[in-house]
């Protein structure tokens, strides 16, 4: 599906944005090892978290949709050998996190994915999770899916260093490490995402971290979890969409209530403040741990920033929707150290300075992340290629909605991997100057 967008538009309005597709996910992994009957309220219908869905289906749990909850029957870490291979499609957090929460089942199983997470490297999470006692073959090529995995009811505790920042990794160790034979540490630097050990302590598992001299560390102790109802935030990653819009296109102002501000999270917020972008946040609350609060984003004059190194894990999802942020900016941006986006649903450090140029922007590739310079009377209209990646596609269409004339989208039905109604907002939000 390629989508046409008339460009010069504005927004005045309140957007309801998806719920946050990184605690959907986990809101039903820990429902089906948890004992009892968890209860989801909000929970994002993407095909990311679908995916998700089906594979524990797939291994035996019990999971309906009633009156618009999610009702989840755990299994008390008890999964079923399944009887299909378990299909991820596109989602990279469903892979990952599932390798580690495999490694604690004594059967066999098989994990595979669509063409773009097959190029997406799985040793990252085997590597570690080998050393713990679960037995892992790459079946048609060494660090990528299709994957068998062993596991191992008498799984080693571990201690150990992440070599890159992230959750999805660090994740799938501490499931893992939930059913392991003594204490493991879990150590990063800087801090991803923390998600999973906000969930697991309100699921009751024994768990703990804190920071130190800039290192942060999780320690795991065996747990048994407990159901627990949850009622899912708005994503703030979807949210950065409407909020760059509401920021580059003239007279524009937008409202996202309900929003995820966990402050690993929030990574995007202060760096566009940094560029001297209005955003107010309000109304902040504490929910079971996760911080939610209101976004109030208004048209700004935004100037070229150069990001910090240690603000890349807390955007690292955002950079394509930053980087058009930038190309309306005055002056340079610079993003480096964002060496992971080589390898997300597209390598979006090569794709984004594509889409940026196809719309006459000046930026160049650097080796592990991107320099723009802002040229706001340089763009104009035009054709996209989305790579078939959702936030690149996103991303050329808030462009799009702010330059002159009239651009196509191609391939923009991968959108729904994370914001299914994403055009039916963006069109119902937004009018001609």
């Amino acid at each position: 599906m390629n989508v046409k967008i008339d460009g010069k538009r504005k927004i005045n309005s309140n957007v309801t944005v998806p719920p946050d597709k990184s605690i959907s996910h986990r809101s039903i992994m820990i429902g089906s090892l948890a004992k009892g009957v968890t209860e989801i309220e909000n929970f994002l219908f993407s095909d990311d978290c679908l995916a998700t869905i089906n594979c524990f289906k797939n291994l035996g749990t019990d999971i309906e949709i009633r009156n618009d909850k999610i009702i989840v029957i755990g299994n008390d870490f008890s999964l079923f050998a399944p009887k299909r291979i378990l299909d991820c499609q596109n989602s990279g957090t469903t892979t990952r996190l599932l390798l580690g929460i495999l490694a604690t089942q004594e059967f066999e199983s098989i994990l595979t994915g669509d063409g773009s997470l097959k190029k997406r490297p799985m040793k990252r999470v085997t590597v570690p999770l080998t050393q713990m006692g679960a037995e892992f073959e790459f079946l048609e090529k060494e660090d990528f899916l299709p994957i068998k995995v062993k596991g191992n009811k008498k799984l080693k505790p571990i201690e150990y260093t992440l070599p890159i920042p992230s959750a999805q990794v660090k994740s799938a160790l501490i499931f893992a490490s939930l059913k392991a034979e003594g204490k493991s540490v879990i150590k990063e630097s800087p801090k991803s995402r923390d998600h999973t050990e906000l969930m697991l302590k309100h699921a009751g598992a024994n768990i703990k971290s804190w920071e130190k001299d800039g290192v942060y560390s999780v320690e795991i102790l065996p747990s048994q979890l407990s159901s627990i109802k949850i009622k899912i935030p708005s994503d703030i990653s979807s949210a950065a969409f409407f909020i760059v819009l509401a920021l580059i296109c003239e007279d524009s102002s937008v409202v996202i209530e309900n929003c995820i501000l966990n402050p690993t999270r929030t990574g995007i917020i202060d760096v566009l403040k940094q560029m001297g972008a209005d955003i107010r946040i309000e109304d902040i609350e504490n929910r079971n741990g996760e911080l939610v609060g209101k976004i109030v984003a208004r048209s700004s004059n935004l100037k070229g920033v150069k990001v910090d190194k240690n603000d890349i894990p807390r955007i690292i999802d955002e950079i394509p929707i930053l980087a058009v942020a930038a190309a309306f900016a005055d002056g340079k941006t610079t993003i480096d150290h964002a060496s992971e986006l080589r390898v997300k649903e597209s390598d979006r450090i090569k794709t984004t300075v594509q889409m940026l140029k196809s719309f006459g922007a000046e930026c160049y590739e650097l080796e592990n992340g991107l320099e723009i310079i802002g040229s706001k009377e340089k763009l104009k209209s035009a054709i996209v290629n989305s790579y078939k990646d959702h936030r690149i596609a996103m991303a050329a269409s808030i462009m799009a909605c702010a330059v002159d004339g009239e651009s196509t989208i191609l391939d923009a039905e991968c959108a729904s991997i994370s914001f299914p109604n994403f055009y039916d907002i963006l069109f119902s939000s937004t009018k001609k100057i």
